[in-house]
């Protein structure tokens, strides 16, 4: 190796070191998305239980899976898996409305 060629470790802990910090804002980007979601959500079930209406929307929660597993494919994301991840957080959101309506 001469001088001029950098150690291809050190050169994939510096890849590596990049990438990681590329998650770390990622994932504080979905925490703080998350949160922002789940206010408006809260909103939601509110109004659902002032009005009476049924904590859970079977009709809506369809559309938004067949929507997000759209966007799971045009993201390269695993459809199956951006459905099981909004299934896990609709029956959270149901669960907070059920909440308000007690």
């Amino acid at each position: 190796m001469t001088d001029t060629m950098p150690d291809p470790v050190a050169r994939a802990a510096e890849l590596l070191k990049g990438h990681r910090a590329s998650i770390d804002r990622l994932d504080a980007i979905l925490v703080y998305t998350l949160g922002e979601r789940f206010k408006h959500t809260q909103a939601v079930g509110k109004l659902k239980a002032e009005h009476d209406l049924p904590p859970s929307d079977p009709v809506r929660e369809a559309q938004q899976i067949e929507r997000l597993e759209d966007l799971a494919k045009e993201a390269d994301l695993d459809p199956d898996f951006a459905k099981a991840f909004l299934n896990f957080i609709i029956q959270e959101v149901i669960r907070h409305h059920r909440k308000h309506q007690e």
